[in-house]
């Protein structure tokens, strides 16, 4: 009833070329490359003993307040998990009390 007819495929119109073979040249370097960078117009940075002292402290207060953070959200996630337990407790409970009770 139904039959699929597979396309038959179009001959190429026009002139067909094989490709061309492409033959590898040499390699002459043009130019020799420098061996250090160009020194920038920056200056560096340097630290002074303060400086190493505000970047500790401000690194460990970054540490500290991330990690009470994640402590937080952990601990919220186990409240959750432990009341949400409680509550399928209580309701199989009542459950079984009000199927027992008939």
């Amino acid at each position: 009833m139904l039959r699929p007819k597979v396309p038959t495929m179009p001959a190429p119109t026009g002139q067909v070329t094989p490709p061309a073979v492409v033959e590898p040249t040499a390699i002459t370097p043009s130019a020799p490359m420098p061996t250090a960078a160009p020194a920038s117009g920056r200056p560096t940075v340097q630290l002074t003993s303060g400086g190493l002292i505000t970047l500790v402290v401000g690194g460990t207060t970054v540490f500290l307040v991330l990690g009470a953070v994640l402590v937080s959200l952990l601990l919220a996630v186990a409240i959750t998990a432990g009341s949400t337990a409680v509550t399928a407790l209580v309701i199989r409970s009542l459950m079984n009390s009000d199927s027992k009770r008939r």
